[in-house]
């Protein structure tokens, strides 16, 4: 006789009851172990088995909670689609969680909004409700293992752990060198979101053919007006950029398969793609304009994509090129990357508008307006050779302040303006600054609006083409590769970067990666209305969403046994 024994708790205790109850420790593990094996199925060629662990993942709780998770801690969860409806409150978060249903499922119409571009035109975009981005963000973790299993080695755009910068390292790998080829095809696809063929997708996409049926038919409305989409995926929905690199992805490989391995090492030909942006390198433009740009052509129209000729052309490296708002030209022998004309256009107008719009303002207001633009720009372009242009742009930043405080203050003099906005800090005279009393040490401290030349030039180390993050031969590579890029981020932010290191780059509560991605928040282990202090010994990082459900359910978190610095790599 078999004796039946009641279950433990500890068996039962994983079954949440609420939202603030998931452990979210156990939700990410499992739904990463069931990406690994969807990877391995993948890399094995067994299709069959990607599908049926595609089914089982779409089909559980973990990945619906890291759905709705996804699309509520992201920057775009204030914004409703066509119904007006957002997901704030647990309860509504643990309602939609469960109603992440295939069954009945049905894809309401995007709603019509247009962001302003560089050139002065509009981008369109489709703001899908907060259900079908729920829905498009469950199925993205089943496509993503595949995606990036299956995609091109030099394609950087919308890929975990892949950046611009790594697309420049490339470039410069395959144009730094002495018998490196000298010709480009610079090229651009015209309207890649809007144009791709919705028969080629649905033949070729490894996920549910039904819904991703729905999303690509589900219209756009726009004034009131309902307008069908019998082409593209729209700008805006979550799983867009990966349908878009599905697209383009083979534009690499099967290049170089039509013409021959071997063929194409010798006539030096390479590709390096950003989402729908992509060079080519040649030995010589007869190569790029008599059989590579016809063979791409036809690639894309299979897909129902063509070339913007306005944007595409065949340039040698002696004469230079833009690609990602950096301008790649050879002096000689010795290829120098600076920032594009272009950009620090844009870059100087977009600060110019900010003065311009802060006559009023006070001081402080304006330096903290300036910061996250000149900060950000200047970390953009510190793997390049862009001391000059740091310079240079600082000597007209500086002019554009000077004149702010002139027309502030019309009737005083010169001597007077600059004792009021201008100090000497160190070393360094004229800085934009204000004194703010600091309340532990009961002094004034200055906060100066920190030059662009302030940030020193460090070269990016690229990621290595081959990299899986679904695979786990690449699982330490990723660790070292996040916690490098992190640091970099949290440069200027030296607290927070210690706190990162002291946790060796974990959250305190669920001990899995912090990203730039992911977010993070600052707890304060002892509260500060119960007399806890703001200093790092009393503070840790955690996830927005574990942060939340420390404070709901009261969950104590400790700090790190022992300060852990991670490597310099």
């Amino acid at each position: 006789m078999v004796e039946h024994r009641e279950k433990p708790m500890s068996a039962l205790s994983h079954r949440p009851q609420g939202w603030h109850e998931i452990d979210w420790c156990r939700t990410q593990r499992t739904v990463r172990v069931m990406q690994i094996r969807i990877a391995k199925a993948c890399k094995n060629g067994n299709w069959r088995r990607v599908r049926a662990l595609q089914r089982m993942l779409t089909r559980s709780f973990s990945a619906r909670f890291l759905a709705v998770r996804r699309v509520t801690e992201n920057r775009g969860n204030k914004t409703a689609g066509v119904d007006g409806k957002r997901w704030t409150t647990p309860e509504s978060k643990w309602k939609a969680a469960h109603d992440l249903e295939r069954r009945g499922y049905r894809a309401s119409p995007l709603r019509r909004v247009y962001i302003p571009k560089a050139n002065g035109k509009q981008r369109p975009l489709g703001i899908p409700t907060m259900r079908d981005r729920a829905m498009q963000a469950l199925y993205l973790l089943a496509l993503s293992p595949v995606a990036e299993t299956v995609g091109d080695p030099n394609s950087y755009g919308f890929r975990p752990e892949r950046s611009t910068a790594d697309a420049m390292g490339q470039l410069y790998c395959c144009l730094c060198r002495k018998r490196s080829s000298r010709w480009v095809l610079e090229a651009d696809i015209r309207g890649c979101f809007d144009h791709i063929n919705h028969e080629w997708l649905l033949r070729h996409v490894p996920m549910d053919r039904d819904v991703l049926s729905k999303w690509l038919r589900a219209g756009i409305v726009h004034k009131g007006t309902l307008q069908g989409t019998s082409e593209g995926t729209p700008q805006g929905g979550v799983i867009s950029p990966t349908l878009a690199n599905l697209a383009l992805d083979g534009l690499e490989a099967q290049l170089k398969k039509h013409l021959g391995i071997t063929r194409a090492a010798r006539l030096k030909v390479n590709v390096v793609r950003y989402a729908d942006d992509f060079v080519i390198t040649a030995a010589s433009p007869e190569m790029l304009e008599d059989e590579i740009k016809p063979w791409v052509e036809e690639f894309l129209a299979v897909r129902g994509l063509t070339l913007a000729q306005e944007k595409t052309r065949i340039v040698s490296i002696d004469r230079g090129f833009d690609f990602l708002g950096w301008s790649f030209r050879k002096y000689g022998e010795k290829l120098l990357i600076k920032p594009s004309q272009k950009n620090v256009s844009a870059f100087y107008s977009k600060v110019q508008d900010i003065i311009q719009r802060h006559h009023g303002g006070s001081q402080d207001h304006l330096i903290h307006q300036l910061r996250p633009v000149l900060r950000g720009w200047a970390q953009y372009h510190q793997p390049v050779v862009a001391k000059a242009t740091f310079h240079r742009l600082d000597a007209k930043i500086w002019y554009l302040l000077w004149r702010w405080a002139r027309r502030r203050h019309s009737k005083k003099g010169a001597q007077w303006v600059r004792k009021r906005y201008f100090h000497t800090l160190g070393a360094r005279r004229w800085e934009f600054a204000y004194a703010q009393r600091n309340t532990a040490s009961a002094q004034s401290e200055y906060v100066r609006l920190e030059p662009l030349s302030a940030t020193a030039i460090q070269r990016h180390a690229k990621i290595k083409g081959e990299y899986n993050p679904f695979d786990p031969a690449w699982e330490q590579e990723g660790e070292m590769l996040r916690a490098r890029r992190m640091m970099r981020s949290l440069h200027y932010r030296r607290e927070v970067a210690h706190l990162y290191q002291q946790q060796r780059g974990q959250c305190a509560h669920c001990r899995h990666p912090i990203t730039l991605q992911t977010g993070w928040q600052d707890h304060h282990l002892h509260p500060l209305t119960h007399g806890g202090r703001s200093s790092t010994n009393n503070r840790v990082l955690l996830h927005p969403e574990c942060h939340n459900q420390v404070h709901k359910l009261g969950v104590s978190v400790s700090k790190p046994a022992r300060d852990a610095g991670l490597e310099k790599a």
